[in-house]
């Protein structure tokens, strides 16, 4: 006992901060408030907080989040461009779509407005090229007719195909007609209404003999087809402007797959 006492003493007067010089360093400064639950802590040892079992998963998805928010915090500037152009193209679909609903500003004249949809519908056009195909006689207008025929097949299952895959919403919530799903028109992106008056109308204007005023008129009515789908709120502007660049790499596609008179006598025999 007397041992311990003398090594405890030892070891005070050893320390540098015992000395009279260093006691104003030990001692708080004065006016200062002791800290409220000074005096309700307990003698005991002092409490540490539980170690946290982080794995290396944990702590790599931490460090990956601050990353993850500054992506979505500082988008690029394709990413600000492609959602401008997005949003301008929504607003200018909704303000062309005047014959959208009943209450819109033109609803009297939805129902001609559909009419001229209907017009570049494709179970119209492959039903009077089957049936102009069945009546016709000669070997250059059978011919004409089985390439518009191909032609129109390929529009549809080319638009219904990306439709399918794009699954893009009109600007309005409009249900598809019968007639659009017996063609598998269900979405808006590409417009295939307008693709089908696009390749029609280059078509006729390539393989057949027109005056001028009805050339002009073809080209309207393409142009008419496109945007009565936009008036009545079944598609985008931007849905219709490339229904109309893929109705005119249909008709190039056509052009090269052309199938000459023998091939289409042989069909149409063996139809």
């Amino acid at each position: 006992m007397p041992a311990s006492q003398s090594r405890a003493r030892a070891r005070d007067r050893s320390n540098v901060l015992n000395r009279a010089e260093f006691l104003s360093l030990n001692q708080p400064p004065k006016g200062t408030p002791e800290p409220r639950g000074s005096a309700r802590k307990a003698p005991g040892p002092s409490a540490q907080p539980p170690p946290t079992s982080e794995g290396p998963r944990e702590r790599r998805q931490s460090q990956q989040l601050p990353e993850e928010d500054c992506m979505q915090l500082n988008p690029s500037f394709r990413g600000i461009a492609f959602n401008s152009l997005l949003a301008i193209d929504i607003c200018m679909s909704k303000r062309l779509g005047v014959c959208a609903g009943r209450a819109a500003s033109w609803a009297s004249a939805r129902s001609m407005v559909k009419l001229i949809g209907i017009t570049g519908h494709g179970v119209p056009w492959i039903g009077g090229t089957i049936l102009c195909l069945v009546k016709s006689s000669t070997l250059a207008g059978q011919e004409v007719l089985m390439n518009l025929l191909l032609a129109l097949l390929l529009d549809i299952m080319t638009v219904a195909g990306v439709q399918k895959l794009i699954k893009r919403r009109g600007p309005y919530e409009t249900s598809p007609s019968l007639l659009d799903h017996l063609t598998m028109d269900l979405y808006a992106f590409p417009a295939g209404h307008a693709s089908r008056a696009a390749m029609v109308s280059k078509f006729f204007l390539s393989h057949l003999v027109l005056a001028v005023p009805l050339r002009v008129l073809l080209v309207l009515w393409a142009f008419c087809v496109g945007l009565s789908r936009v008036m009545i709120g079944r598609h985008h502007i931007t849905d219709v402007l490339s229904g109309f660049a893929i109705g005119y790499f249909q008709f190039r596609l056509v052009e090269l797959v052309w199938m000459s008179s023998n091939t289409c006598q042989m069909l149409i025999s063996a139809w």
